[in-house]
C-alpha cells in the first residue's frame, strides 16, 4: 500500500512538471541581465543549509551539485526527490517606494540507484536559469529643438521579460580504492529567454524606439566531480569535495530587434554564445550521525565567457555557502529522535553589471526542519525558509522570503522478501 502511494506521488509530480516548467518562478528586474537567475540546482535540505552541498555525501539523499556522491548509494535503495518553491520578494529603491510580488513554481525532479558495486547513476530534470520581469520607469528629459531652444520631454521607459533555461541530466559516479570518488553529469540544455524594451515620448515630434532581443538554448555542457572521504574512531565522518565545469560554446539562436529614428535593424546570430568555467570545493563533517558542519565555496569564470559575441559584458561571479544539520538518533523509535534541523548562510556576487556598476554582494539566511515518514527512517518531507536581499536602493533592493518543500524518498524497494 505504502509503496502504491509512493509510485501515485511519482507520478503526479512527473505529469505536472513540464506545465511547471513554462511557469516564472520570479520577478525581478535584475533577471533581464545575462541568461537571468542562475540556479545552484541544490535540493531543499541543501538551501537549508544555505546551499551547501559539493562535500555532502549520503546514502539516502540525492546530490546533484556534486555527481561524484552517487556512489555511496546502497544496492537496495530507490531515491527519488521533486521540489517546490514559492518567493515573496520586496522591491524598493528608497525607504518609503516598495512593491510585492508573489511566484510559486515546481523546480525540480531527480531521481538514483546503484548499477553494480560502487557504481551510482542519477538523472533527472533541473533548472539552469529562470527569468520574469515587467516594469516601468517614467520621468523627464530635457533635448534641444531646431530653433535652439531646450524642451522639457515625459517619457517613460518599460521593460519586460520571461523565459529560462532547463536541463535534463544523466550522472554517473564510482569509487575508486577506499576513499576516493569521481563522478560527472551530462546536461542537456533547452528553453529560450525573451526580453523586450521600449522608450516612449509624451510629446510628438520625438520618434520612440525599442529593442526585443531572444535567445533558444538546444545545447549540452559537463560536469565533473570528485569526493574524498573517510572515517576516524567511527564517530567522525570528513569529506572533501571538488567540483569543475569548462568552458563550453553554448548552442542555439539568437536575434537582437532594434526599432528607432533610423528605422528597424535585426541582427541573428548562431554562436557568440558560452557558458563560463567553474570551480568549487567543499568540507563537509558529521560527528556521531547527529551534528554536520559544511563550507563551499564556487567561482564561475562569466567575465571570459561570450555574450552575444563579445567577452566582458558579464563579470565573474563567487559564492560562500556554510550549514548545519542535526538530528538526534536516526535510528530512534521516537518519531522527534529522527526530525532533522538545519540552519545556513550564504553570500554571493552577482554575475552582471548595472549601468557600469555590480549591484553589490547578495546574502541569505536559511533554516530548516525535515520530518520522516511515519514508517520510514529515510524518506523525509523537508521544509527550507530563506531570507535574502539583493542590490541596494541606489540601485533597486529585493529583500524576499523564499519557501521550499521537497519530498525526498529513500526506500528499500531491491530485494526478494522470503516466504
Amino acid at each position: 500500500m505504502r509503496k502504491s502511494i509512493v509510485f501515485l506521488i511519482i507520478a503526479l509530480a512527473i505529469a505536472a512538471l513540464p506545465a511547471a516548467k513554462g511557469q516564472n518562478n520570479t520577478n525581478s528586474p535584475y533577471t533581464r541581465f545575462g541568461y537571468g537567475e542562475i540556479s545552484d540546482n541544490t535540493s531543499g535540505e541543501q538551501r537549508a543549509m544555505g546551499g551547501v552541498a559539493i562535500g555532502a555525501r549520503s546514502p539516502h539523499r540525492i546530490n546533484t551539485v556534486n555527481p561524484a556522491s552517487y556512489s555511496v548509494s546502497d544496492s537496495l535503495t530507490f531515491m527519488f526527490d521533486f521540489g517546490a518553491s514559492a518567493l515573496l520578494s520586496t522591491f524598493s529603491d528608497s525607504p518609503s517606494r516598495r512593491t510585492n510580488t508573489f511566484n510559486a513554481n515546481l523546480e525540480y525532479l531527480t531521481l538514483q540507484f546503484r548499477l553494480f558495486k560502487g557504481i551510482g547513476l542519477s538523472a533527472g530534470l533541473l533548472p539552469y536559469s529562470f527569468a520574469g520581469y515587467n516594469y516601468y520607469s517614467s520621468g523627464y528629459s530635457t533635448m534641444p529643438n531646431h530653433g535652439g531652444v531646450t524642451d522639457t520631454l515625459g517619457y517613460t521607459q518599460s521593460f519586460s521579460g520571461t523565459g529560462g533555461i532547463n536541463q535534463v541530466f544523466l550522472g554517473l559516479s564510482f569509487d575508486l580504492f577506499n576513499h576516493v570518488s569521481l563522478g560527472a553529469n551530462a546536461y542537456y540544455m533547452f528553453g529560450n529567454y525573451d526580453n523586450a524594451r521600449s522608450l516612449a515620448f509624451t510629446s510628438t515630434g520625438y520618434a520612440s524606439t525599442s529593442e526585443t532581443s531572444s535567445i533558444e538554448v538546444s545545447s549540452f555542457r559537463f560536469r565533473v566531480g570528485a569526493q574524498v572521504y573517510n572515517t576516524f574512531a567511527d564517530k567522525h565522518d570528513v569529506t572533501l569535495g571538488f567540483i569543475y565545469e569548462p568552458k563550453l560554446a553554448l548552442k542555439g539562436t539568437a536575434s537582437r530587434t532594434t526599432t528607432g529614428t533610423v528605422g528597424t535593424e535585426t541582427i541573428n546570430l548562431s554562436n557568440g554564445f558560452e557558458t563560463p568555467q567553474m570551480f568549487g570545493g567543499g568540507l563537509y563533517y558529521m560527528y556521531n550521525h547527529q551534528l554536520s558542519v559544511g563550507v563551499d565555496y564556487s567561482l564561475r569564470q562569466w567575465g571570459n565567457a561570450l555574450y552575444y559575441g563579445e567577452t566582458g559584458s558579464l563579470v565573474n561571479s563567487s559564492k560562500l555557502a556554510v550549514g548545519f544539520e542535526y538530528q538526534h538518533d536516526y535510528k530512534g523509535r521516537k518519531f522527534g529522535d529522527r526530525i532533522m534541523y538545519r540552519l545556513g548562510a550564504n553570500m554571493s556576487e552577482p554575475y552582471y553589471e548595472v549601468n557600469g556598476m555590480k549591484p553589490g554582494k547578495s546574502f541569505g539566511l536559511t533554516c530548516g526542519i525535515g520530518f520522516p515518514l511515519p514508517s520510514s527512517s529515510r524518506t523525509m518531507l523537508n521544509f527550507a525558509f530563506e531570507y535574502g536581499k539583493v542590490g541596494s536602493h541606489s540601485l533597486l533592493k529585493e529583500d524576499y522570503f523564499k519557501f521550499t518543500f521537497n519530498f525526498s524518498l529513500a526506500e528499500t524497494w531491491f530485494f526478494k522478501r522470503q516466504l
